[in-house]
C-alpha cells in the first residue's frame, strides 16, 4: 500500500500516518519539491515481534537451581529403585 501526503496533511494526521507506516504501508511526505519516506527503523515480522517481554517472578520462588536439581534427583532415584 502506498500513500503520499503534503507536509500540512502529515502534520495534521501525524499519529495516524505513523501508525499506518508501522503496519507496513508506505507513507511519503512531499515538501518543497522533495519527497521523504516515513518507515520504522526495523520491520517487525509479526504481532508477537512487537511485544515487549515481561519478566514475571513467582513470589516465594527460590532461584537457586542446585537445590531444585538435588530434589529432582532424589525423586528420580526413589522412583528408579522401585522398578
Amino acid at each position: 500500500m502506498y500513500m503520499e501526503v503534503t507536509i500540512t496533511q502529515f502534520r495534521q494526521e501525524l499519529f495516524d500516518l505513523v501508525s499506518k507506516a508501522m503496519e507496513g504501508s508506505e507513507v511519503w511526505v512531499s515538501y518543497k519539491g522533495r519527497r521523504f519516506r516515513v518507515a520504522p527503523e526495523d520491520q517487525p515480522k509479526g504481532r508477537l515481534d512487537r511485544m515487549t517481554r515481561l519478566d514475571v517472578i513467582t513470589p516465594g520462588y527460590d532461584a537457586d537451581t542446585s537445590s531444585l536439581q538435588e530434589e529432582m534427583e532424589r525423586a528420580w532415584e526413589k522412583d528408579w529403585s522401585e522398578l
